[in-house]
């Protein structure tokens, strides 16, 4: 049922009060008084309401059909692209010539071609379908890691590193964009950290095959390093072909889900934020809206903060433990448990987090982390507390970064803004990555000053970030809480095509902190 219009000059008086122009956002005069339900915008009928009960069941029935193969999917990827640091202990470097700084420009080159196309990546996802993309470009990426076994010189180790970046490109951003279609806001750093801990378990699961693997040297006429590429490389392309039957695209259209729970889930994650919903058809404007929202950048400058680190440890761990006067095998076993806690803390942090609804203190505690591990690394204390500090270096960086990952995507409304600031913060953050690649040489070793130092600033950056963020989004959380109670107080309504094209910027959008 609708409402009378307000006069053209008493709305007009208020759109000026609020700061934004309805005409720029092609709005009308209807007023809302309430929720659109989900047959008014996506044809499944109207949202029903489910118990507690039967809202967990639903969830752990999404839980249990997504979430383990994209668990499998982001394990290979992540092992995929740092296995590099295992094989280098086990003959890489001598066999292929890696010499001077060869070794740390195949690892930055990865990242040109990851950085490039992580944003249009993104964003043919959704057109080419989820559940074909993502699995398409896993078992692409496996042939190719495969095929990095057989590479016999510099020149092709720095064509295969390349062409594996721009396959795994899409895989973080479009996961963790995919997640955000089936899930509330305050549900999602919850399921980031377990996709992510695929992620933090490969690194102690790279480790310990590396290991296992490292007994095939000379099998076929093939280093050991060889194995550890061509068997992980088969394995992954096996998660791809197994994604392919079970991946499915959207909740409006996932067959294992009864009518009822659909329209529930669809209603959830499209009216969850703000009362009107948000955008779902495709425009170059929203593509554009994120490269101008000035979120997108302080979100990125804390990408940096932990991603830098991130890979900086995950590259050169085993190197590291080497240095401390351990063999080549025991590295890669000690490279095993400061993985295990990353994943232990990370997930322990999300559940907290989405309880309470906050994301800063855990990006905080990431930050103190990485703080400390990376100044005992940087200083001459004996080896044994070296070691106790990369637990804190891998647990910062891998175990609180799901964190930022979900931050940006629950303070960002529209499909397709949110995915393309997804993409931009991951894709600013492996910038920090491909030099955090380059930081530890070894003439440096085995304090790596230059090398830890940078990640110090790293750490830095992010924590001022950070603080300007909070401070930000505290303040506009007020001011829009002031401008609503006083539209309530006068009686104004607005038009729900209005507040929807506005996104995150209308009043009624309440940001995370």
């Amino acid at each position: 049922m609708s409402s009378p219009t307000l006069p053209d000059h008493a709305l007009q008086k208020t759109h000026d009060a609020l700061g934004f122009d309805i005409e720029a956002e092609k709005a009308s005069n209807e007023m809302i008084e309430r929720i659109p339900s989900v047959d008014e915008t996506n044809d499944i009928g109207p949202a029903p309401t489910l118990s507690k009960a039967e809202q967990r069941r639903l969830y752990w029935k999404i839980d249990m059909r997504l979430l383990p193969i994209l668990i499998l999917m982001e394990l290979c990827s992540s092992m995929d692209r740092s296995n590099i640091g295992n094989a280098k202990i086990q003959g890489l470097t001598t066999q292929l010539d890696l010499t001077g700084s060869r070794y740390n420009n195949a690892l930055a080159l990865y990242f040109l071609s990851y950085i490039l196309l992580e944003c249009p990546s993104s964003l043919v996802m959704k057109k080419f379908r989820p559940s074909r993309w993502l699995p398409g470009i896993t078992i692409a990426w496996g042939v190719i890691i495969a095929l990095q076994g057989l590479v016999t010189n510099y020149s092709q180790l720095v064509g295969v590193r390349v062409a594996l970046g721009a396959m795994e490109a899409g895989i973080f951003p479009g996961a963790c964009w995919y997640l955000s279609m089936w899930y509330p806001r305050h549900a999602l750093q919850y399921r980031i950290a377990l996709f992510w801990g695929g992620a933090t378990i490969a690194g102690a699961f790279s480790g310990a095959l590396a290991f296992a693997i490292s007994f095939m040297a000379g099998v076929g006429g093939k280093e050991g390093w060889s194995w550890i590429f061509i068997i992980e490389g088969i394995v992954t392309v096996v998660v791809g072909v197994a994604a392919l039957f079970i991946l499915v695209d959207f909740p409006s259209t996932a067959s294992f889900l009864t009518p009822r729970e659909r329209a529930y889930v669809v209603y959830r994650t499209k009216f969850d934020g703000s009362s009107v919903g948000e955008q779902e058809q495709f425009r170059w404007r929203y593509v554009l809206a994120a490269f101008l929202d000035w979120k997108t950048w302080t979100h990125a400058l804390m990408f940096v903060s932990l991603v830098g680190p991130l890979y900086g440890i995950s590259f050169f761990l085993p190197s590291i433990i080497n240095n401390f006067g351990f063999s080549a095998a025991r590295s890669q076993l000690l490279s095993v448990p400061p993985y295990v806690f990353a994943a232990l803390l990370g997930v322990g942090v999300a559940l907290l987090s989405d309880a309470r609804a906050l994301r800063w203190p855990c990006v905080l505690l990431g930050h103190a982390l990485c703080l400390a591990g990376f100044a005992v690394q940087i200083s001459d204390a004996h080896f044994a507390v070296k070691y106790v500090g990369t637990f804190a270096c891998v647990g910062g960086s891998f175990g609180v970064f799901p964190a930022i990952a979900s931050w940006i995507s629950n303070n960002t409304a529209g499909q397709y803004k949110r995915g393309t600031a997804i993409a931009i913060n991951v894709a600013f953050g492996n910038f920090a990555g491909s030099i955090g690649s380059i930081l530890y040489t070894a003439e440096d070793a085995p304090r790596y000053i230059l090398g830890n130092a940078i990640e110090l600033i790293f750490v830095g950056l992010g924590m001022l970030s950070l603080a300007v963020t909070v401070f930000a989004y505290s303040r506009i959380n007020a001011r829009r809480e002031r401008e609503m109670a006083r539209l309530k107080e006068q009686g104004i309504e607005y038009d729900a095509d209005a507040f929807r094209e506005m996104g995150d910027r209308a009043p009624s959008f309440k940001y995370t902190l």
